[in-house]
């Protein structure tokens, strides 16, 4: 009997607890070995969640929708929150739209469409939750969760429930204050534009044909494996340094789109990361310019 388990079901009803749960099945690169435990707690349920884990000296990865990570071959110790399915929560008010930090962007972007609400177009081919988002301050096309944020409600590592206005979010470039500090987003308000909806549909059909053409998006990924660097584009300096198709294992450099790295043939996380140290040297040595994953290394590898 696993007496944390036990102590567990107190917290969480017995549905919500995996054990030795593979990542793979969790996370867009479709890699990953086993959370010691995985949990799907409801937003009620959460603080008495991190609160518990506290107390029992149990470590934890907060993960949404399993973009934009890489978990480590050997697994993760501790244990996985996922805010998933019973974070998913969208209503309209006007021009705003609330939604709980599980539900997807794609869902919140088609929301706004169907009430003819303009400012998500560019978020609705992201792959990531509302959640995830933001910790990260996502954004596409010109587009960035944080020029249409009204507020986020965020859970403190000290315990303490905010709700946090733009600036108080401090989003920036595939970051944010939120981040820094350790947060959990558990939902947030974005403000929007009444536009008509067929032309917001138009704008959304257009962005997507744009990633259907340019990016691979029938192999598995983590969504773009760099950082913009500033004054460059991450794609063109792979590219430029010869390393487009180039490949470790089972992961390579898209032949389709150089800034992202796929999931070609049952790659493992070691092949991905030796295959993104590799264009970080590369790139470095030809241009100077040291890139930064956007990519999250996570559990051990």
């Amino acid at each position: 009997m696993d007496l944390f388990v036990e102590k567990l079901k107190k917290t969480l009803p017995e549905e919500a607890i995996k054990k030795d749960e593979p990542m793979k099945d969790h996370t867009t690169f479709k890699i990953g070995g086993p959370a010691d435990y995985f949990l799907m707690p409801s937003p009620d349920e959460l603080p008495g969640l991190l609160s518990f884990l506290k107390e029992e000296g149990k470590s934890f990865h907060v993960i949404g929708n399993g973009s934009n990570i890489l978990v480590g071959d050997r697994g993760i110790r501790g244990a996985v929150i996922c805010l998933g399915r019973r974070f998913d929560e969208i209503s309209v008010k006007g021009n705003m739209i609330r939604a709980r930090a599980g539900t997807l962007l794609s869902a919140v972007a088609k929301k706004a469409s169907e009430n003819s609400l303009s400012g998500l177009e560019f978020a609705s081919g992201i792959p990531g939750s509302v959640g995830g988002g933001l910790i990260m301050n996502a954004g596409a096309y010109g587009g960035e969760l944080k020029d249409v944020l009204k507020s986020v409600t965020v859970f403190f590592p000290d315990g303490e429930i905010r709700t946090l206005g733009r600036e108080g979010y401090g989003g920036r470039y595939r970051g944010s204050k939120v981040a820094d500090e350790g947060g959990i987003v558990l939902s947030s308000e974005f403000v929007l534009e009444e536009k008509d909806s067929g032309l917001i549909l138009e704008k959304m059909k257009e962005l997507n044909q744009k990633r259907t053409q340019k990016q691979p998006l029938s192999l598995a990924s983590a969504g773009s494996t760099f950082k913009r660097p500033e004054g460059h584009f991450a794609a063109k300096l792979i590219e430029d340094a010869g390393l487009k198709g180039y490949i470790v294992g089972g992961a390579m450099v898209s032949e389709k789109h150089a800034g992202f790295v796929v999931n070609f043939d049952r790659a493992c996380a070691s092949d991905v990361r030796t295959l993104m140290e590799h264009v970080t040297e590369k790139v470095y040595a030809a241009t100077g310019v040291r890139l930064e994953p956007e990519v999250k290394f996570i559990g051990e590898f």
